[in-house]
């Protein structure tokens, strides 16, 4: 489908008015030739084949930026898991491999490079331990190198000694950057069902099954979104909001189609993905929280939200595929506590807690984000919400995910404050009563019935 004069008219308007940007243009790049017995090779190897394949990144996005008057927020870079290449590297710190990435990251001049990750849903090898042993120091020495772990899905069920093993580690990263507000767990997150093709960080990573080299863009536009909406009366019934939504997320995707074509045209790789989710900042008026208000929920958290999101979230994927043939990531309303102004205000107020978060994320693909507990949260509460957002993902056979960050040193109505797109996280208070033996049974969630599908 071709882009049409008034399509790019629409957009720039987009652009001026309502905060439409393109949240991330991504590139995905293998790193499988890059494995070696030897520490200093292989991160040799790391950096040179990033720097390579990236190098015109940064100037083909500024290029397009400026060519379409769509501002991009980010240009990132997600490789191969990493514990993939460095099974053969007997060493046990793999961190080395981090600070190359960050190092690689910097040469490019892009914002944030996802990979340091491994996929332990089913078994944990003995790389994979050596990856989340690494996990702090790499986090905490880098500036730019995101970290995930994909500890459930829905074929395998829930590995619970790889859950304990997270919350652990979030809690070391927590404390390893307790001077930057434990901005290091802020940079790692725990999944089920990770996809593939993700262009978001903290979990953007290059899968198996991808090219040696791709483009995958994530549009943004809560702020078109809203403006949209707001056009509608009190008295429209949902049918027409739902309506209204299909309609205006069919005008973003298009924005990121655009894009994500001229991009990998550009740059000599292959067109991957878009993803279609509505990904908030902290500025005013650019907020998924605001959309359910505006939706009709008195305020974000409140009863009705979940459904007010169901509607969204489900609005926004009919539209988008009609607008793109390669949609893909999580393609689901980001609901990220820090990161979007609603969802600040309606924790300060108290009308959104972390129990209705969860219930939210039933219908939403991107997890518990960017939430920040007291620094006194036990590991086996950490391990317990973790658990509890997994099996959601489990049973739903559903992406979700988990970042939550410990404040050190602080407790319930602190704000940490990172600044940019991750914008302050209110210190939320989080229930006491995990107890203290769910979390060490360790073992495997077993797979639901629903696994046999073929």
């Amino acid at each position: 489908m071709d882009i049409t004069p008034q399509e790019v008219a629409e957009t720039l308007s987009m652009v001026s008015e309502q905060n439409l940007d393109l949240r991330t243009i991504t590139m995905g790049i293998s790193l499988a030739g890059c494995a070696d017995e030897d520490m200093g090779r292989l991160c040799d190897k790391v950096y040179d084949h990033i720097t390579h394949t990236a190098e015109h990144l940064v100037k083909t996005t500024n290029d397009l930026e400026s060519e379409y008057g769509i501002p991009i927020a980010n240009r990132r870079v997600s490789v191969t898991p990493v514990a993939q290449i460095a099974a053969c590297c007997p060493d046990e710190d793999l961190s080395p491999i981090a600070r190359a990435m960050d190092r690689a990251a910097q040469a490019l001049g892009i914002d944030f490079m996802g990979g340091f990750s491994a996929l332990v849903q089913k078994g944990i090898g003995a790389t994979d331990r050596k990856l989340i042993a690494s996990i702090p120091d790499a986090l905490a020495g880098t500036q730019r190198v995101c970290s995930s772990l994909n500890v459930a899905s829905t074929r395998a069920g829930i590995n619970m000694d790889a859950v304990l093993l997270a919350a652990q580690t979030i809690l070391e990263c927590a404390r390893r950057t307790q001077d930057i507000d434990c901005y290091g767990a802020a940079k790692f997150v725990v999944f089920a069902n990770m996809v593939e093709d993700s262009p978001f960080m903290a979990g953007a990573v290059h899968g198996s099954g991808e090219a040696d080299a791709v483009i995958n863009v994530g549009v943004s536009g809560p702020g078109v979104m809203a403006a949209a909406l707001s056009e509608l009366p009190e008295s429209a019934s949902l049918m027409d909001v739902a309506e209204k939504i299909k309609q205006t997320a069919f005008k973003i995707t298009r924005a990121g189609e655009l894009m994500s074509r001229e991009a990998a045209r550009r740059l000599g790789v292959e067109k991957g993905i878009v993803d279609l989710s509505l990904a908030p900042t902290p500025a005013a008026g650019d907020s998924v929280a605001k959309i359910l208000e505006i939706i009709g929920v008195g305020e974000c958290g409140g009863p009705g939200t979940t459904c007010a999101l169901a509607l969204l979230n489900d609005a926004v994927k009919k539209g988008g595929v009609m607008a793109s043939s390669s949609v893909g990531g999580l393609s689901g309303a980001f609901i990220p506590v820090s990161e979007d102004a609603g969802m600040i205000r309606a924790a300060v107020d108290g009308a959104l807690s972390i129990e209705k978060l969860e219930a939210m994320t039933s219908v939403c693909s991107v997890g518990l984000d960017m939430i920040a507990v007291p620094g006194d949260t036990s590991v086996e509460t950490i391990a317990g919400v973790i658990a509890d957002e997994m099996a959601i993902g489990v049973i739903n056979t559903k992406t979700t995910a988990v970042r939550l960050i410990p404040a050190i040193g602080r407790e319930s109505g602190d704000v940490l404050e990172f600044g940019g797109l991750f914008g302050s996280a209110p210190v939320m208070p989080i229930s006491s009563f995990a107890g203290t033996v769910l979390a060490h049974r360790g073992g495997r969630f077993p797979a639901p019935l629903n696994s046999l599908k073929n």
